[in-house]
């Protein structure tokens, strides 16, 4: 591995210079002083892709065979293909240096779930977009936001022989290096799209009756609750800038857990607030978001709407539901009596919501792998519902339109099995022309149709008005 400090400590110029080259990914810890923000990754050219479409895998566009392969290859085995392909990469972590030493990057869509569960009547996702997408990434430009501090990681991958990986990590260092140090592209300004119009899968009347469904369901016992989403939709002009959209959304609702991912024919903009799971050294933390409130510029009212959300019965609610879900699932992976909640419905504020936000954590059982934790948590409780799976044949009935990678997941297995993954709310993505993004809430037997829908709109609003602004 060779590693060269880099002098500069903001991820954005780096990423302007990688990203005229395939597979861009950028991990970007955007809201700055965030406690779990701390880190930023940039990364491009991969030596492969791990890729499943339509419950078929491919490895550097070649189809990795089934013994089956009339019949959709169950997730489980699919990730443990995954999990195969990395550690023929395994490497020790350093200590000092930010947690992704390379690795995967990619994005898992909503729709793996139906390969984890028996969900016969889910949609599949729309055409291009994959249940999974992660590109192989032996060079990457890790950030500590805290310290100040940056490092080009160079690992020689998939070169085996230690002294061809040694010259080949050199080579595609200074390779990077050039890239680094040169005057870099011009980008072109984001200007923004006024006016636009949208086409929701829901109207109001729409999404109210769904939620009064959900709640009949609630009542006969089917769920306690579901997260009920709508999604959104329009035709963009051709050639529409999405890293410029990216760069408008992250200026008007900067999150720890954002990224943007280009994967050639599709692309996506995340502003997530929510972490999924991270996994590092055997540990494991979940961070799941169940209860929502606006922000107001008056000091005093922001508080009082804080104080509000903190007292919400409804959300209270919620949240408890999810985490309870959480410590079932990451009960299956971590040792007895390690799972943990060291934060249970704390209030967090970030550009425009206050969110109620739990942590639960664990410690990996002996033989178990990050890969094993993601299994035993996607889809993400809070998107969701409990139980789950009932939930997610709830979900397919009422929304009846793919979610895609919202409500997935976007981020990194490291080959020094590490992981952190965000759950893929506020995040929107590009299909050829088209732009889809979502938007939902959690319906409890405590929701009021109408305030449920105020609240998608809500939470919809800073991923549309982006589109107008400039960066």
């Amino acid at each position: 591995m060779i590693v060269t400090p880099l002098d500069c400590s903001d991820p954005m110029p780096i990423a302007r210079r990688f990203r005229s080259l395939p597979r861009f990914a950028f991990l970007d810890s955007a809201l700055a002083g965030s406690a779990f923000g701390r880190y930023a990754f940039v990364a491009a050219d991969p030596f492969a892709t791990f890729r499943v479409a339509d419950g078929q895998m491919s490895w550097n566009g070649k189809e990795i065979s089934s013994s089956r392969p009339d019949v959709r290859l169950p997730g489980r085995a699919i990730l443990a293909e995954l999990g195969r392909r990395l550690a023929l990469y395994s490497q020790a972590p350093v200590a000092e240096l930010p947690p992704f030493q390379g690795g995967a990057i990619g994005h898992i869509a909503y729709e793996f779930g139906r390969l984890l569960e028996h969900l016969p009547s889910a949609p599949a996702p729309t055409e291009g977009v994959a249940e999974l997408e992660l590109h192989f990434y032996d060079v990457v430009a890790a950030f500590d936001l805290v310290t100040g501090r940056a490092f080009l990681i160079s690992t020689g991958w998939p070169e085996m022989e230690p002294k061809r990986r040694e010259r080949h990590a050199r080579e595609r260092a200074d390779r990077f290096m050039l890239l680094i140090e040169g005057s870099g592209p011009a980008e072109e300004p984001f200007v923004g799209l006024k006016d636009l119009t949208f086409e929701a899968s829901l109207d109001r009347a729409g999404y109210e009756a769904t939620v009064a469904r959900t709640r009949e369901y609630i009542l006969t016992g089917d769920i306690f609750q579901a997260n009920i989403a709508r999604r959104i939709a329009r035709d963009l002009p051709a050639g529409f800038d999405a890293w410029g959209y990216y760069r408008a959304l992250r200026a008007a609702n900067p999150a720890p857990f954002a990224a943007f991912l280009d994967h050639g024919n599709v692309q996506i903009a995340s502003s997530s607030p929510e972490r999924l799971i991270e996994v590092r050294g055997g540990r494991v933390e979940a961070r799941p978001i169940k209860g929502t409130a606006p922000r107001a510029s008056d000091p005093a009212e922001d508080a009082a709407l804080a104080a509000a959300l903190a007292a919400s019965e409804k959300d209270l609610a919620e949240n408890v539901m999810i985490v309870d879900l959480l410590r079932s699932d990451l009960s299956a992976v971590c040792r007895p009596h390690t799972v943990r909640v060291p934060s249970l419905c704390g209030v967090e504020t970030y550009a425009s919501l206050h969110h109620l936000v739990s942590v639960v954590t664990g410690e990996l059982k002996e033989g178990h792998t990050a890969v094993d934790a993601l299994a035993a948590v996607f889809p993400g409780g809070s998107i969701t519902g409990a139980p789950k799976i009932r939930a997610m044949e709830i979900i397919a009935e009422l929304e009846a339109v793919p979610r895609n990678v919202y409500c997935g997941s976007i981020g990194y297995l490291g080959f020094d099995g590490s992981a952190d993954f965000n759950i893929a709310i506020r995040t929107a993505t590009f299909v050829g022309d088209q732009v889809s993004l979502g938007a939902g809430c959690g319906i409890t037997l405590l929701s009021g149709p109408s305030a449920e829908f105020d609240e998608a709109e809500l939470k919809a609003k800073r991923l549309l008005d982006a589109f107008g602004r400039p960066a």
